[in-house]
């Protein structure tokens, strides 16, 4: 968990990815890893998110794959099977989470208030996914919920963007921010892989700056 916070925070954005059609996984890999942002979380909202983990996986080994907007334990087990590293949940769901020790399987639960982190915390999780980070009061919320919890740091998510980007990285709680401005749906269909790889390198950039 240690060197995968690492990572996150090296990286500053994990680009959240909802993918239509699991043929463009592998382009969409390349556009990543040549705008400096070698990581997708892929969510499962459509039917071919286990098929583009294992494609990434299998293509990219120098990637760091793992899958969102896990809902289920059987989910968890197809990203698992796909060869994703790691889980993201939209909110704190106990089994999913016990599950996920149990396969030791880093797992990173949605939370948004104080409860939800105490919950995470009594499971003996530290880093947690702050959802949905600006419909709930962006980095102002953040910077206040995350004063008692000295230990706890956060990868937030929802709404973020370039010009909100540099806001979040700049606190101490945060370890990297989820962002899908730079893989949006509408890009991969389209097939603008070169407008990915623009948009995360602009993202790397910002990310430095932090």
């Amino acid at each position: 968990m240690e060197k995968l916070e690492e990572k996150f925070e090296k990286l500053g954005v994990i680009p959240v990815v909802a993918i239509e059609d699991a043929k463009n996984a592998a382009a969409l890999g390349e556009a990543l890893i040549a705008g400096g942002l070698p990581c997708a979380e892929i969510t499962f909202r459509t039917a071919a998110a286990q098929e583009s983990i294992r494609t990434l996986v299998d293509k990219y080994p120098e990637m760091l794959v793992g899958a969102g907007t896990v809902l289920t334990v059987a989910q968890a087990q197809q990203a698992v099977d796909a060869g994703a590293r790691f889980l993201v949940t939209p909110g704190f769901d106990e089994a999913l989470v016990t599950w996920s020790l149990r396969a030791d399987v880093p797992i990173f639960p949605g939370v948004v208030t104080p409860t939800e982190i105490n919950m995470a915390l009594n499971h003996g999780l530290n880093i947690m996914k702050f959802f949905p980070a600006e419909a709930m009061g962006g980095v102002s919320t953040l910077k206040a919920i995350a004063g008692p919890y000295g230990k706890v740091r956060f990868i937030p998510t929802g709404g973020i963007n370039p010009q909100n980007l540099p806001d979040y990285l700049a606190l101490p709680a945060v370890v990297a921010c989820g962002g899908s401005w730079l893989v949006k749906k509408s890009l991969i269909a389209a097939g603008e892989f070169e407008t990915i790889t623009r948009l995360a390198a602009e993202a790397v950039r910002i990310g430095v700056k932090k």
